[in-house]
């Protein structure tokens, strides 16, 4: 499908949009998982998967790995804010992507639709909601959730293109 050669929307392409359909996917998929989570799982009774593998709810009021989760209650209200802040940044860095940097679309919307994710948790409940549990022995990797995930696939897919891509300015964004 190819866009008219008028308006601002040829002028930007069918890029950007990409990047936020992904995005919506992203979260949805997130926000319906969680749904199930907490409708069907116990608050940290993990339900085992397989050796190294448990369903496990659990909240987070922190951000990666916990961190600041017991700060006291301002972390949401920073944190939200944050999230806010990367996921406008995003946004801007998808339209103003040159065709060069379309590789750039696909990670971008995981990371904003990921960080949306979590944000809206943030919001509405005060905390995030984590339910995939990885462990071997007794080393537990902290839980998580999709939207995690998604962040850092796409943390990693932006990483891989700015160490190996064709130029050192693929992963850069833009400055105003």
């Amino acid at each position: 499908m190819s866009l008219p050669d008028k308006g601002w929307l040829a002028a930007v392409g069918q890029r950007p949009w990409i990047g936020l359909i992904i995005a919506l996917v992203v979260i949805g998929l997130d926000q319906w998982t969680k749904q199930i989570a907490v409708t069907v799982l116990e608050f940290r009774n993990p339900q085992s998967v397989t050796s190294w593998f448990d369903w496990m709810l659990t909240y987070n009021t922190g951000a990666a790995f916990s961190f600041l989760a017991g700060a006291g209650g301002w972390q949401r209200w920073f944190l939200a804010g944050v999230a806010l802040l990367v996921s406008i940044f995003i946004v801007g860095w998808l339209f103003r992507l040159s065709s060069s940097d379309r590789g750039l679309v696909i990670p971008l919307g995981l990371i904003l639709g990921g960080g949306i994710g979590n944000l809206l948790d943030r919001l509405l409940l005060g905390h995030v909601v984590d339910f995939i549990s990885l462990h071997y022995d007794n080393w537990y990797w902290p839980a998580f959730n999709l939207a995690d995930s998604a962040i850092t696939v796409g943390a990693i897919w932006v990483l891989v293109g700015a160490v190996f891509g064709r130029s050192s300015q693929t992963a850069t964004p833009p400055v105003s």
